[in-house]
């Protein structure tokens, strides 16, 4: 289970936003989406799961582990897989090939082993005929597809995928979608999904919603949603289903 404890941080300045004592559980098998307007907080959020930023407050465990310890960040960060919204900045290797074993053999594994998995990624996420391919040459929507499999590879219990869909054609962010919903099925790990899209987060079990850096929700999406006035008021989009429900309800009042 991945516990959020009252986590806060600033950023330097007089005007700086700051995480005020945001608190939560993730447990595994559990999709949450993260949904918040731009500079709620979403991101900075994000990266002090993992400690790529370590909060003035609070702390983040990941299965009991704190980020706190520095001991703990390596096997946390195992545990964690990170997929940021640019794909191109995860991308650390000359090739296809050598970008998804690059995890791996931090991790130390066997050279017999490395080569399965990257085997399997590359057939996964339909990579196949690019492994020797420099990943600046991919489409976006490939590059994406690198990244899900560079984190993939690794077999992380929880998958954090900050809007790994924002950046993609209606086509490529279907192929992401269709994946994550594989991956819940198959390998049942916790995932937070942080999204603009409101279809995307009816899609998931629970959503939260962040507003000036403080946790305002935490519900199942469906109900959540039914406050359209709420969400438009935060700049925040309703799914259509939802909107088009209440206003045949309204016409029939």
């Amino acid at each position: 289970m991945i516990q959020v404890k009252g986590l806060t941080y600033h950023y330097p300045g007089p005007s700086a936003f700051s995480l005020r004592g945001i608190s939560f559980t993730l447990g595994k098998g559990e999709w949450v989406a993260l949904m918040g307007g731009n500079g709620s907080g979403k991101t900075t959020l994000v990266r002090c799961l993992n400690g790529l930023i370590i909060p003035e407050d609070g702390d983040v465990l990941v299965d009991g582990l704190s980020l706190r310890e520095t001991d703990h960040l390596q096997e946390i960060r195992r545990r964690l897989g990170m997929v940021f919204q640019n794909p191109t900045n995860q991308i650390v290797a000359a090739t296809v090939e050598r970008d998804i074993a690059f995890g791996l053999e931090n991790l130390g594994l066997p050279a017999d082993v490395m080569r399965q998995r990257v085997s399997e990624a590359v057939e996964r996420f339909h990579l196949s005929g690019y492994e020797m391919y420099p990943p600046h040459l991919l489409s976006g929507g490939e590059r994406q597809r690198l990244a899900l499999a560079s984190v993939w590879v690794m077999r992380p219990g929880y998958l954090v995928l900050d809007e790994p869909t924002s950046l993609l054609d209606p086509a490529g962010r279907e192929d992401v979608i269709n994946w994550i919903k594989k991956e819940k099925d198959e390998s049942n790990p916790g995932i937070l999904l942080i999204t603009q899209y409101p279809e995307e987060a009816m899609m998931c079990d629970r959503m939260l919603v962040l507003h000036q850096g403080e946790l305002i929700m935490d519900g199942p999406p469906r109900t959540l949603f039914m406050d359209t006035e709420r969400f438009h008021s935060l700049g925040l989009g309703v799914p259509v289903e939802i909107e088009l429900g209440k206003l045949i309800n309204d016409d029939l009042c």
